[in-house]
């Protein structure tokens, strides 16, 4: 084989694979109308778009949660969970992450708690989003006080000083339950977990229906109303 082609199979493997990884993360699913009307800041929620992505600013000026999307879901589409959580007191920073995978973006964290004052921080997501704050929750349990996982599971073992709260809808079909079953030994003993009866997975977020998972049983406002409260509760009780 001369010289010149040695190259060639290399580079169209490359290309190939390149071109397979755009048109990936270039499928995803967008955030719906919902979304968008939360995005519009009011008296009781200031909503601003930020270098991280947007910060849901409430009436909090000492609880504040860092928020991991899922994959390959448009961040914005949870905005309706991040204000309703701002107007309970628990101000939210929606981390918009590269190619909308939180995988490419696990220390998002590092610059919103450099750049912003709260006396309480603590991280979560849903889904992919959520399995990757815990990985960052892990390795950083100094820099915070909880994690909160929907539809999601640690994949390393939490400090117990970290208070924990996980939730799960009944009509998921895609969160992988032997997978969680098995990763709850690596939360704290004390954690908190919140079974959402007709729940399923895409309702924590506004984008509509999901591949491979159930039909939910319950509006998409209940399962948020129930995420928000169960979150509210567990933090705002902790730190009292």
């Amino acid at each position: 084989m001369k010289k010149s082609l040695r190259w060639v199979i290399p580079v169209i493997l490359i290309t190939g694979l390149l071109c397979a990884f755009l048109v990936y993360v270039g499928t995803y699913y967008h955030a719906d109308a919902a979304a968008q009307a939360a995005l519009v800041s009011d008296e009781n929620v200031r909503v601003t778009q930020t270098e991280f992505g947007w910060l849901f600013d409430g009436a909090s000026e000492e609880h504040a949660l860092i928020f991991y999307p899922g994959g390959k879901v448009e961040a914005t589409a949870y905005a309706p969970i991040c204000r309703e959580l701002a107007q309970m007191g628990v101000d939210v920073c929606l981390v918009e992450m590269p190619f909308r995978l939180a995988s490419f973006g696990q220390n998002k964290a590092d610059e919103i708690l450099a750049s912003m004052d709260y006396g309480h921080w603590y991280i979560g997501g849903h889904s992919l989003g959520g399995v990757i704050a815990s990985i960052y929750a892990a390795e950083h349990p100094e820099s915070l006080d909880g994690v909160i996982l929907l539809a999601a599971y640690a994949v390393q073992p939490l400090d117990d000083e970290l208070s924990t709260v996980l939730i799960y809808g009944t009509e998921d079909g895609v969160l992988n339950m032997d997978r969680y079953r098995e990763n709850l030994e690596y939360v704290p003993a004390h954690a908190v977990e919140h079974v959402i009866e007709g729940g399923n997975h895409a309702q924590f977020g506004s984008y509509g229906v999901q591949k491979g998972d159930g039909e939910a049983l319950i509006a998409p406002e209940q399962q948020v109303e129930e995420t928000v409260r169960v979150i509210a509760g567990s933090v705002l009780e902790i730190n009292r």
